[in-house]
């Protein structure tokens, strides 16, 4: 199986703020991946790196051979919160289609594939039954499922996840969950979250970022959780 992503000796700092450091580590194709760490350690930095909105001062950085910014086309990135206007008429199907921008011919108008692949990704997220709804009206959680459909519709390689679930409540993130589960093997799939059972149940890997970073199993996470590495012990009974 081939890498979908490759990093080598990477780093980077705001002005004097060192944010990573030489940090290595590769991901497969098809995984799905979790991003845990503490707040300022890194994880939304490491995702813009590997957008390609920022560049490293040290190292590399490839997404399936490329550098990312050559590879934008593939990438889909979905927000932890979106802000706008809540009466702003758009609907959700119109949300969904944002997705299909990088398709559009010179005379910018979408066609019947666009319309077809929109239509589809709401069916992956189970929100069909709404896709003439204003996107204003949406719950948290039906809102956020949109937003993945509209990441979905871009026919994405990649798809990066920052904290999907951060403002939704319990069982809305497990529609979330279920649904990135589901897309698992389909797409490489990176998540940053700050729920650990989340990272351990869920994902096949996790990515441990505290200025550096460390690529490990869900069980090698609990071990090094249990004997303090990150904070003191979350869990009791390892």
């Amino acid at each position: 199986m081939e890498d979908a992503i490759e990093v080598e000796d990477l780093s980077f700092a705001y002005q004097d703020h060192l944010v990573l450091r030489d940090v290595s580590f590769r991901i497969k194709t098809g995984e799905f991946i979790g991003i845990i760490g503490p707040n300022g350690g890194g994880k939304t930095t490491l995702l813009k790196l590997l957008m390609g909105s920022l560049m490293p001062q040290k190292g590399r950085i490839k997404v399936f051979g490329n550098a990312p910014q050559y590879f934008l086309e593939h990438i889909s990135y979905v927000p932890q919160t979106v802000r706008f206007d809540k009466q702003f008429p758009i609907s959700v199907l119109e949300v969904v289609l944002m997705g299909r921008l990088a398709y559009l011919p010179w005379y910018g108008w979408y066609n019947k594939e666009d319309l077809q692949i929109a239509r589809e990704a709401l069916a992956r997220v189970k929100m069909s039954h709404l896709e003439n709804r204003p996107f204003g009206t949406l719950s948290g959680g039906q809102a956020q499922r949109v937003l993945i459909a509209r990441a979905l519709a871009s026919k994405p390689k990649l798809l990066l996840l920052d904290e999907p679930t951060a403002s939704i409540d319990t069982q809305a993130q497990a529609e979330v969950y279920n649904i990135l589960e589901e897309l698992t093997g389909t797409m490489t799939i990176l998540m940053v979250t700050h729920d650990l059972g989340v990272a351990i149940d869920r994902v096949e890997k996790v990515l441990c970022v505290q200025n550096n970073v460390m690529l490990l199993t869900p069980q090698e996470v609990c071990e090094h959780f249990a004997i303090g590495l990150y904070h003191t012990p979350l869990r009791t009974n390892f």
